[in-house]
């Protein structure tokens, strides 16, 4: 699980981040501070992988704050969350390794895309001892679905239905960036491994998921993994 600290001043604001991080898979709330002070309290205790961090509070603010994480080298990835829109403050964030930027107010699609898109590639960079530059270009890439095709609903093939697709598309995303099986999802829906088979080769076809077929000890096994660049088409189908 990802652990996640909210450093957040206002009290009705951080209840809300923390309702949305507990509503994400693949999470777990770390706790909450209203000030930096506090922040460098909870992170000298407990080992947090991701702040959710506000620019303006009182005392240090939140640049400043995560100035003074670069400089003491601190392991742990910064969201800004904040309703600072100025392009200096942005530019700031980033040059100090800021890796995502939340404008308030946002809706919870908003972050939860955030969020889902960090777990991707937290995952994809704590498993692997080397990545492709394929990789890293999905890595650093942002892809956003076209609004012309956000609104054009596609029809699923003759035997597929919605329900069991968002079933097992949840299945798909707890594992992040990670590769599955057909068994490892067939476990995880509860669903038979040849119903299971038919949606990924579904999901393949449409450039979902990617597929490798793994040879070892016995039969071969097919392999999948998320295709981030694509993983806006799904949406037409649900």
């Amino acid at each position: 699980m990802i652990k996640v600290l909210v450093v957040e001043d206002d009290p009705m604001v951080a209840a809300l981040n923390k309702q949305y991080v507990e509503q994400m898979d693949g999470f777990t709330l770390s706790g909450t501070a209203a000030n930096t002070d506090e922040a460098v309290g909870h992170m000298a205790k407990v080992k947090v992988d991701l702040i959710l961090l506000d620019v303006y509070m009182p005392g240090s603010n939140g640049i400043d704050f995560l100035r003074q994480i670069r400089e003491q080298n601190e392991d742990v990835d910064v969201i800004l969350i904040t309703a600072a829109s100025e392009m200096e403050q942005i530019q700031q964030s980033l040059r100090l390794g800021a890796i995502d930027y939340l404008i308030k107010p946002f809706e919870f699609d908003h972050f939860q895309e955030a969020l889902t898109r960090y777990k991707n590639n937290y995952y994809k960079l704590h498993h692997k001892s080397s990545v492709s530059q394929q990789e890293l270009d999905r890595l650093f890439r942002k892809k956003s679905q076209p609004a012309s095709n956000q609104s054009k609903p596609q029809e699923l093939p003759k035997g597929l239905t919605k329900n069991t697709l968002q079933t097992i598309n949840e299945s798909i995303l707890f594992y992040g960036g990670q590769t599955f099986s057909t068994e490892d999802i067939a476990e995880a829906a509860n669903i038979s491994r040849v119903s299971v088979r038919k949606y990924l080769k579904f999901l393949t076809d449409i450039g979902y998921l990617e597929e490798d077929l793994i040879y070892g000890v016995g039969r071969p096994i097919y392999q999948y993994q998320l295709n981030e660049e694509r993983q806006h088409i799904i949406a037409s189908y649900l």
